[in-house]
This record gives C-alpha cells, structure tokens and sequence, in this order.
C-alpha cells in the first residue's frame, strides 16, 4: 500500500480518530477501532482515556503525526494492535509481545486468575512451592505467578529460543525472577540447555496453553492471527489435535505433586475428549467456562 492513500485533515486529535474511523470502517467493528485510538494515544502520547476525550482539539506534532499514520497503515494491512504498540496488559503486567510469540487473550487471564483464586482448594499453604508454565511464549503466565507468588520457584519451558528470549526480557521487566529452558515437550521435555534439572523436580502447579487449534480451524480465524503470530505455537494436526495434552498428561503423571493441581488451556470443542485423556491418566478434573461461555480451560488434580 501506498503511504500517500492516507491523507490527514489537520493534526488534530478528532482528526486523527475520524481518519481512522474511516479508513477502518471496512476492516473493523467501530469500538475496536476507538479501542485501537485510545491505546495508540496512550502508547505514544501518555494520554489516559479521559485525556483523549477532553482533549480533541489539541493537535499532535508532524513527528507523532507521522507515527500514528504508520499506525494506521498497518492496522489496515492487519498487523495487531499490541504488535504496533509493542505490548500488552496482562493480568496487571506489561508484556512485550511480537512475530515470535502468541499475544496473550483475555481468556489466559481469566484462567491465570481462577488458578490464583482457586489454589487454597489444593492445599497449597505454603507460599514456597515449584510452579511449571509449558509452552511459555511471552512468558505472561509464569510473570503472572511469579509476581503473585514472589517466594515461588516459577519455571518456564518453550521449543523456541526467540520466544523465550522476549519471555526473559519480560520476567526482567516485570522485575520478577523464573527458570527458563528450551525444551521439547513432545519429546517428553528433551532439554537443548539448561542450568534446571526439570526432571527430578516436583511442582505443585503446572499450567499450560499448549497449540490446540486444528488445521481445518484455519479458514474462520482473521488475518491478524494468521499471517502475525507464529503458527506452530497455534496450530494442531486435525488427525491428533490433543497431542500436546498427551505429552503434558504423561510428564505430570511422574511431576505433579499429589496434592496439586494442572490446569489447561483447551479447544472448546474438544473438551470432553481432553478430559477423559487425562482421566485414563489417573487425574480427575472439571471444565469450565469462559467470560463467553466456551469451555476454555480445565483442571484437574491425581484421582483420590
């Protein structure tokens, strides 16, 4: 695309929402448009919400001007929001996230925060236990335990070496402290380097969102997952979609603690199918719903 398809008004701040209005009409729903503007001024200006709405007569200088019309130019070619800005919220955490890594949904937050709130039902009292997070990629969830739980032992385990590179950059951010290893968990946490021995260790909680997307999945997702955010941290073959969920059911078979607890990201429409995985294990555990009511995550703890 040409940068001389977008032409600004004026600099001023209602000129710059109404371009983007516009030029997004086709592209986006109306408030996730507003929502992309608000956090655009934010991310360069320092606006709050409340200074944008009072200020839209002010204007912005050429050099800001300029980059919210490279905003604007990749937002039409899809590329997120969080990409452009950088980072994320998540769970009270600023994480940076890009190309090599999932951007973290509100529907990970939401089961981050049930772990929290549901721990006490595990009898885990003490406050020095081991956490596990497989599949780390921005490292948001192990952050998120680890700034919940600061005398935590938090590790975190992903196949990619770029992710787990921003994963570290975000742990030191978040002035948090967290194991990091490259592994494979499909070849049963094969571990490419590592001052952690994962193997003989025990941990209370292993959390995980593993790759559960199908391929036949594909054709309803948007351009801003597809050609963004790394496929093989998404996608599963539609002949073995729960592969990753074997993987992790045969490792906290020997690593869970007794009286701990596994939790799950899952394919809403393959919940019942990872549940009984898991069962013929030895565990037992419930479904639950997200804010949208589909069955996103589940837990599950050693049959009594």
């Amino acid at each position: 695309m040409n940068t001389t398809d977008i032409h600004f008004a004026s600099n001023k701040v209602r000129d710059i929402e109404r371009l983007f209005k516009t030029e997004l009409a086709s592209l986006y729903p109306d408030g996730e448009t507003r929502m992309f503007v608000r956090m655009l001024f934010e991310a360069y200006l320092g606006w709050s919400y409340a200074d944008l709405l009072t200020h839209r007569d002010e204007t912005v200088d050429q050099s800001d001007l300029l980059r919210f019309h490279w905003a604007l130019q990749d937002l039409k070619r899809h590329r997120p929001i969080q990409h452009i800005i950088g980072w994320t919220d998540f769970c009270g955490c600023r994480i940076s996230v890009n190309e090599n890594t999932l951007i973290p949904r509100p529907e990970t937050e939401e089961i981050v925060n049930w772990t929290i709130n549901h721990i006490s039902k595990f009898k885990i009292q003490n406050s020095k236990f081991k956490a596990l997070d497989l599949c780390t990629g921005s490292g948001c969830i192990a952050i998120a335990l680890a700034k919940q739980w600061p005398e935590a032992e938090v590790t975190a385990v992903d196949i990619s070496e770029k992710a787990l590179n921003i994963a570290k950059h975000n742990a030191e951010a978040n002035n948090v402290e967290i194991n990091f290893l490259q592994a494979d968990i499909l070849s049963q946490f094969k571990i490419r380097y590592s001052k952690f021995d994962i193997q003989n260790s025990i941990f209370k909680i292993i959390i995980s969102n593993p790759p559960y997307v199908m391929e036949k999945e594909r054709s309803a997702m948007q351009p801003n997952v597809l050609d963004w955010e790394p496929s093989n941290a998404l996608f599963v073959p539609d002949a073995d979609p729960l592969l990753f969920y074997r993987a992790i059911a045969e490792f906290a078979t020997k690593h869970l603690a007794t009286d701990g607890m596994l939790v799950l990201e899952i394919n809403e429409t393959l919940g019942q199918d990872t549940l009984h995985l898991f069962e013929k294990s030895g565990f037992t555990g419930d479904i639950h719903s997200d804010f949208h009511g589909k069955a996103r995550m589940i837990s599950l703890h050693f049959q009594s």
